[in-house]
């Protein structure tokens, strides 16, 4: 995360380095990931380099596994080119194997349906289970491990749209299979990689979704540690959630210490052991409301301001005086912390210059830029109000603000388009599945696939049914369904470079050049040039 950060760009590198070499030192089993072992789904080289190299150090050696496998590893691993453990390959000598399942940050992309975990998988390096052949069905078959008389079954199912994994558990989709011998007598562990906070009405994973017979979840996805097991009631089973090893966002949920878990298990019983990770860059975050000092602050003096920014300075020093008090005797920590403050101004207040204040703290802070945060709590709009009142509007950046995914951009798009402009040929749910892997994962075949795809079901179609269809009709009706997509995508760029307003591009704005030139290109490669020509005269120039 933040590699290319002058202050930030190792810590994650470091933390990794230190999570190895305490399974190494504790002479653990083998080490369990429960996703986003990268943060971008294509990592750099040097990301995977560096992580290759780690992994290497210390996942390699003569210390004897002593554990062993009974399942079927051809199912456990089927999606591998080696379908086995990778601690019994015989050209490979391993002494702590590592299992773990994909997050949505390196979930398998593209038509090979690979990602970055795969790499490892291959080199021999890491074991990667929990992925689904299938969309409509989920068969979680586990992984079952012994170790003298205690016996577990791994069971792990890789980052799946929130969404669609919702309404696969209410359709009854998902199942967990269950070994036929003994089925009292194994420990029953499940890694997942969802969101386990409600964000919407479905866009989360319930836990009285989870099957009753597991003993222990490992969650994964959500970044705040709460890695002491905690009893859910219900279901009656325990869960775990590790959170991130490194603070990627400042939230007031990373400013929890982050830590590790040493797992023992015999028999059915547990016992989780936290480990506090010593190399964590500090971070501290701290709230001020200005309307609850009423004596210090007065919104009619023309130097409150000053007197606001004095404020906010004590109280960075402060932060600053504990992470100093904190880092002694620890030299693994770096040096620089991260610090967040967060000022309500509500009540008439103004903000100040946040630049300014940044350059007192550009030697002392590993975040100078965004120490300070400003935001207003959103006031109810009166009854009977006939006008609005754009005083009152909040506008919040976007590391703060939610993030609208690509999928209901395409779908609001078509919901609010004119008759003559919707979808012919094109589906709306694939289009927007190919628009995020294209825009948000660099997949760059993603949309022509899409496209192959759609004509190839079409020619069967009208095949099945002795149609004669015109090729050219076809032919133009999937370059304007493209086109449309083309606008869209555009339109997505554009607004993240802020070249042009936020609304859904009816009649398109100008373009940044280098849009044109990059989208031009991306036309003539999937499509004849003559089905473009015969689609030409429908579009308009701006268009």
């Amino acid at each position: 995360y933040l590699e290319k950060d002058a202050a930030r760009g190792n810590d994650t590198f470091v933390t990794f380095d230190e999570i190895l070499k305490l399974a190494q030192d504790h002479e653990v089993d083998f080490i369990l990931l429960g996703g986003d072992l990268f943060h971008e789904n294509k990592p750099s080289r040097k990301t995977l380099y560096t992580c290759l190299e780690l992994m290497r150090k210390y996942c390699m050696g003569d210390r004897p596994v002593q554990f062993e496998i009974l399942s079927d590893q051809s199912v456990n691993f089927g999606f591998s080119k080696f379908p086995w453990v990778n601690y019994q390959d015989g050209n490979l000598n391993i002494s702590t194997p590592v299992f773990s399942i994909h997050g949505n940050h390196d979930d398998p992309t593209g038509a090979d349906a690979l990602c970055a975990l795969d790499i490892l998988s291959c080199a021999g390096l890491l074991n990667h289970f929990g992925r689904s052949p299938s969309v409509e069905k989920i068969d979680i078959s586990p992984v079952l491990l012994q170790k003298g008389k205690s016996k577990m079954a791994l069971y792990g199912l890789g980052s799946i749209p929130d969404e669609r994994l919702y309404r696969m558990f209410v359709n009854k989709q998902v199942t967990m299979l269950r070994p036929k011998e003994d089925g009292d007598s194994w420990f029953n562990l499940f890694v997942l990689h969802q969101n386990r906070s409600k964000h919407g009405a479905t866009n989360y994973i319930p836990e009285q979704f989870l099957d009753d017979f597991i003993d222990l979840v490992i969650w994964g996805h959500e970044h705040e540690c709460k890695i002491s097991p905690t009893r859910n009631e219900q279901q009656l089973f325990y869960v775990s959630q590790p959170g991130s090893s490194v603070v990627t966002s400042l939230s007031p949920g990373e400013a929890v210490k982050k830590h590790v878990g040493l797992l023992r298990i015999k028999g059915k019983k547990m016992n989780l052991q936290k480990i506090p990770l010593q190399t964590v860059r500090p971070f501290y975050i701290e709230d001020i409301i200005l309307a609850d000092h009423p004596d210090i602050f007065n919104p009619d003096n023309p130097k409150v301001t000053q007197a606001i920014q004095a404020f906010c300075m004590e109280k960075v020093e402060s932060m600053l005086d504990n992470s100093e008090r904190e880092r002694l005797g620890n030299p693994r920590q770096p040096e620089k912390p991260l610090i967040r403050l967060r000022v309500d101004y509500s009540g008439g207040f103004e903000p100040f210059s946040v630049v300014r204040f940044s350059q007192k703290y550009m030697d002392r802070v590993a975040n100078p830029k965004d120490i300070i945060h400003f935001f207003r709590h959103r006031e109810q709009k009166e009854k009977n109000e006939d006008e609005m009142n754009f005083g009152k509007l909040v506008c919040k950046p976007a590391s703060e603000g939610t993030t609208l995914r690509v999928e209901d951009l395409v779908k609001q798009y078509f919901q609010t388009a004119e008759k003559k402009v919707q979808l012919s040929l094109l589906t709306e749910r694939g289009m927007g599945e190919a628009v995020q892997e294209f825009v948000d994962k660099e997949e760059k075949d993603a949309i022509e696939e899409l496209v192959k795809f759609q004509l190839e079901k079409t020619q069967r179609f009208l095949k099945e049914r002795h149609i004669d269809g015109e090729e050219a009709k076809i032919d133009e009706e999937v370059c304007m369904d493209f086109l449309l997509l083309f606008e869209i995508t555009v339109g997505k760029w554009e607004r993240e470079r802020h070249w042009i307003s936020p609304q859904l591009p009816n009649n398109m704005k100008k373009w940044g050049s280098a849009s044109i030139v990059s989208g031009c290109q991306l036309v003539l490669l999937i499509f004849p040039i003559k089905a473009f020509r015969r689609a030409r005269s429908n579009i308009t120039d701006e268009s």
